[in-house]
């Protein structure tokens, strides 16, 4: 509690409110001031079973499986296509509520079964398939891991009660995550989408933290490089204060503040429609009244010319005006769109002079809104565009070569020299057309005015018509008042400057610990990689947003995605290895301690390189409470380096189950 109070006082002192006015914003928001210290959230699987009918030609008939897994490094050899990966993704099925991709021979199953200790407590997860689907599903709790593993159901005598049934595939995946995330206590990842819509990310994003992805992915940390989630889950392991809540403030911060904007940028544009309405009526109106005064003060005894060769020519000469405006604004429409053209042939060319990018995608489509929404790109996309190569539509790396640049830059040279051109006779002709509107609105103003001093004899009907235009206008006015500014509502502005406030005193927070932990993470890093068989590695620097900075080959500095496949593996498990390592230094909770990695040979790792980074990685396993499952289909490779009781493997060209 004393925590909690010294956060709110810290919050209030920084946005200059009171502390209760801190408390009841958090409580509006329904986010939490302080969160009680982390549970440990270690996660071991102990015992995979799996039954069915194998169809096919290899070994077909009945079939019952069972892997026993001990702590340390455990290998699953087998040639290609036999079962290996399939294990992996069977267990990622019953812990992490679907897998990854569902392999061909999953048809076969009829059920599955996985004994694992999460965050200490004893669960069975039970699962009865149909054609690739779950029928039926128990989570069970017992008191041991030998009297849940003889059963199936739950037993109250035994002390075996159920955590939660499902009748389909998509009741246990929600089922199995929620029930994850209360005893990993782990805390939703929220992020902002657009900063309109809140978006949390569950334990499916956690668990991309144990299964390890493809050697080439963009991740350093989990399987997704969107919504800021690799650095978010560096925090969450690295037991950082308040992790989530911190997530949450900024997000529900950010969303306010967007929905503010936008409501106040809708009242400008609507006070300034009005404005330009009322500026309008009163043109009008002081025009009505200037006619008014002439009939007033125009005499009875003027010479009057033909009323009816008066108006005939006026309305000729209206006629022609209404022509001339018409061909006018035809024209300068055509002469912004030539100007508009060549200023975006000029940014073209500026940017394939000094962009490859820019060159390679100089014929494609440049699109300014989404295709199916209609909704603009954000300007941050086409920023990305030149520094990250990546496409301004789908996001996806550009690459290439950039091939003939000196045909590209003239070519886009030779547009700006057509627009140029298109843009000059446009704008010559608008300036004949202006000259013309002016000439014929001088004539028609002057043939007007013959008229009103030709209408004598209808002075009185005019009169009385001009008087009532006067009194329609003013009336028009009065009924349109001025709008006031945007008006502030006190309890957003308060809850946006709490808000805001909190987000930066965690930040101040969040920063304290990590300078505490950091240190010790980019070291522990830095030797795990050089043991992994990344020798040239001298050191690493990584940030609290997961971004890791890699120094090597005698000071030459890269980041992560700079590395090669093999390089990235290495440097993901050092750091999973790390997380433990300074989790346990530090007495924080942090990283599950499960790995799952599926063909490490297969990430361009030379045969010496894979025998080092299996040998380390069953040492580091052993002594870091770490417990690792590899496949590879090389048998020599896993009883090089394994004992025979960390391999689970098949006869060469059989299947493992």
């Amino acid at each position: 509690m004393a925590d909690e109070t010294a956060l709110e006082s810290r919050i209030a002192a920084r946005a200059k409110v009171r502390v209760d006015e801190v408390r009841s914003v958090f409580e509006a928001q329904g986010i939490p001031l302080a969160v009680p210290p982390t549970r440990p959230r270690s996660l071991r699987i102990h015992r995979l079973r799996v039954t069915g009918v194998r169809t096919g030609t290899l070994e077909p008939g009945p079939f019952e499986t069972s892997f026993e897994f001990e702590e340390g490094l455990t290998a699953l050899v087998a040639s290609n296509l036999r079962g290996k990966s399939s294990v992996l993704e069977l267990v990622t099925w019953c812990l992490r509520g679907t897998p990854r991709e569902k392999s061909g021979a999953i048809h076969w199953l009829s059920e599955v079964d996985l004994d694992a200790t999460v965050a200490g407590q004893a669960m069975a997860f039970r699962l009865d398939l149909q054609a690739e689907e779950i029928t039926s599903a128990v989570v069970l709790s017992g008191p041991d891991q030998r009297t849940l593993k003889a059963l199936r159901t739950p037993d109250p005598a035994q002390g075996v009660l159920p955590l939660f049934r499902a009748a389909s595939s998509e009741s246990y995946a929600q089922q199995v995550q929620a029930l994850m995330m209360q005893w990993m206590d782990l805390q939703p990842l929220v992020s902002a989408q657009q900063g309109t819509t809140a978006v949390a990310h569950g334990w499916p994003a956690y668990y991309g933290a144990l299964y390890m992805p493809a050697a080439r992915s963009a991740a350093l940390l989990g399987d997704v490089v969107m919504a800021g989630l690799p650095g978010r889950l560096l925090q969450v392991f690295l037991d950082l204060p308040a992790a989530a809540v911190l997530a949450k403030v900024k997000t529900q911060a950010a969303m306010m503040s967007t929905a503010r904007q936008r409501r106040q940028g809708a009242a400008n544009e609507a006070q300034a429609e009005r404005a330009e309405q009322r500026a309008q009526i009163e043109a009008d109106l002081s025009a009505a009244q200037t006619r008014l005064t002439q009939l007033t003060q125009a005499t009875n005894g003027s010479k009057q010319e033909s009323l009816a060769d008066l108006a005939a020519a006026t309305k000729q000469l209206s006629t022609a005006a209404v022509n001339s405006q018409e061909a006018w604004d035809k024209l300068m429409r055509l002469h912004r769109q030539a100007k508009s053209q060549r200023q975006r042939d000029e940014k073209l060319l500026n940017d394939v002079r000094e962009s490859g990018i820019a060159r390679r995608l100089f014929h494609g489509l440049d699109p300014t809104t989404c295709p199916r929404c209609d909704q603009s790109f954000a300007i941050e996309r086409h920023q990305l565009e030149v520094q990250d190569h990546s496409c301004a539509v789908c996001t996806r790396p550009v690459q290439g070569d950039d091939e003939a640049p000196e045909d590209v830059i003239a070519e886009a040279e030779e547009r700006v020299k057509s627009s140029s051109e298109a843009e000059r006779m446009a704008k010559e002709i608008l300036v004949q057309a202006e000259t013309e509107l002016d000439q014929v609105t001088r004539d028609l103003s002057a043939a007007q005015d013959r008229l009103r001093q030709a209408d004598a004899a209808a002075r009185v009907p005019v009169y009385a018509q001009a008087r009532e235009e006067v009194l329609r206008l003013e009336g028009a006015l009065s009924v349109l008042p001025k709008l006031p500014p945007p008006g502030v509502d006190p309890v957003e502005d308060l809850a946006i400057k709490v808000l805001r406030a909190a987000a930066k005193t965690l930040e101040d927070d969040h920063e304290k610990e990590a300078a505490r932990l950091f240190t010790d993470l980019n070291t522990e890093i830095s030797d795990l990689g050089r043991k992994f068989g990344f020798a040239a590695l001298e050191s690493v620097s990584i940030n609290r947003a997961a971004q890791l900075r890699v120094t090597s080959d005698g000071g030459h500095e890269r980041s992560f995605t700079d590395q090669v496949p093999g390089e990235r593996l290495r440097l993901r498990i050092a750091v999973i290895v790390a997380l433990l390592r300074v989790g346990a230094a530090h007495q924080v909770s942090t990283h599950p301690g499960l790995l799952l990695i599926d063909s490490p040979k297969a990430e361009e790792i030379q045969d010496v390189d894979i025998h080092l980074l299996l040998q380390e990685l069953n040492a580091v396993a052993d002594a870091n409470n770490l417990q690792v499952l590899v496949t590879t289909a090389d048998f020599g490779l896993a009883h090089d380096v394994l004992p025979a009781e960390s391999i689970k493997e098949a006869a060469e060209g059989k299947p493992l189950w």
